[in-house]
């Protein structure tokens, strides 16, 4: 069996990767490390946890005591661990610096101990690219993050690829747009609106509602890492993009419409501090590798709308009896509206 260790595995891409290692790759045994804060749910494995090839280990990364045994018994390492909402990084950004940037050298400190991992898999995002007014962001563009997020993203992209760099350790760097699909927590925008406009709520659109973003859908995400798993070039930056750049506004007529729901329930709010105006990326290398997406953003809107709708066993108890959440909410739109 191939050792293959998934950081932030409980979490919304995580653990859709998970599912797909554990449906396509047959010779996989996967362990999967989550230190379940607020967004990582064990709820999200539900259907995994008795698989025989999968192990569920409750942990930090950024404790070596935990995850260096892991690593050092891996041959690939998948690292989606992180702390990722931009609004909860311009809240409280520590947390961000010491999970996106410590985390990841604890979990490369590992890897170059052990000297005998074959992939270690940095997952970025386009957000480290900062705005783009115009054209598509390539891997070798200058990285301007302009949020705490963003800005602990980046810290960890570069440091893992200079572990490449300086030790050889086999680090490959993947850059994917927004992503969109089930089991995402319910404070992005997707999701959020999706749950709101269920119940009737509003949903708060930032700003005049124009800023665009590339939507991805997380099954593609996750052929795609599978992809460069194999066929990637170790110390290479990948951008991983759905090709459906949307503005904000838009997006959210589509997600009222596709839910029968009036337009009465846009309240716009104050925009993000330093909110980015456009992610878009240049696929072209990926491309060259054999990857397209497959899902039209059409039909993967509808499909994870309808998840929404259909399983608010999942996201009910988060909205309605996690404190925590509805700490958050107020703290991030009352002052907004």
């Amino acid at each position: 069996m191939v050792e293959v260790l998934v950081t932030g595995g409980a979490g919304f891409i995580g653990s859709n990767f998970v599912r797909h290692a554990l449906a396509s790759r047959p010779d996989w045994r996967v362990t999967t490390l989550d230190k379940l804060t607020y967004a990582g749910r064990r709820e999200n494995l539900h259907d995994v946890m008795d698989n025989p090839r999968h192990e569920f280990v409750h942990g930090d990364i950024a404790d070596a005591g935990v995850s260096h045994p892991l690593v050092e018994r891996s041959t690939f390492v998948v690292h989606f661990a992180a702390e990722t909402h931009v609004d909860r990084s311009i809240l409280a950004a520590g947390d961000f610096i010491r999970t996106d940037v410590e985390g990841t050298f604890v979990l490369l400190e590992a890897a170059r101990r052990a000297g005998n991992l074959q992939r270690f898999v940095q997952i970025s995002t386009d957000e480290v690219y900062g705005s783009v007014p115009t054209g598509a962001s390539r891997e070798t563009d200058e990285l301007k993050p302009r949020n705490p997020y963003a800005a602990s993203k980046a810290g960890a992209d570069r440091l893992a690829y200079s572990y490449w760099a300086t030790y050889g350790l086999p680090v490959i760097v993947t850059r994917a747009s927004n992503n969109y699909g089930p089991y995402q927590f319910p404070e992005k925008v997707i999701p959020l609106f999706v749950t709101n406009a269920i119940d009737d709520i509003p949903v708060p659109l930032y700003g005049d509602g124009r800023n665009v973003r590339d939507w991805l859908h997380v099954d593609d995400h996750c052929r795609a890492i599978d992809l460069l798993i194999d066929k990637a070039t170790d110390g290479e930056v990948y951008n991983i993009g759905g090709g459906n750049d949307v503005m904000n506004v838009d997006l959210t007529h589509r997600i009222l419409k596709e839910l029968g729901k009036p337009t009465s329930l846009i309240e716009p709010v104050a925009d993000r501090p330093g909110h980015d105006r456009r992610y878009c990326l240049d696929t072209t290398k990926l491309r060259g590798l054999g990857w397209a997406p497959q899902v039209p953003f059409e039909d993967g809107l509808r499909q994870t709308v309808d998840w929404y709708r259909r399983n608010d066993w999942w996201w009910r108890p988060i909205k309605e009896n996690d404190p925590a959440f509805k700490a958050y909410y107020k703290a991030q739109y009352d002052t907004r509206g």
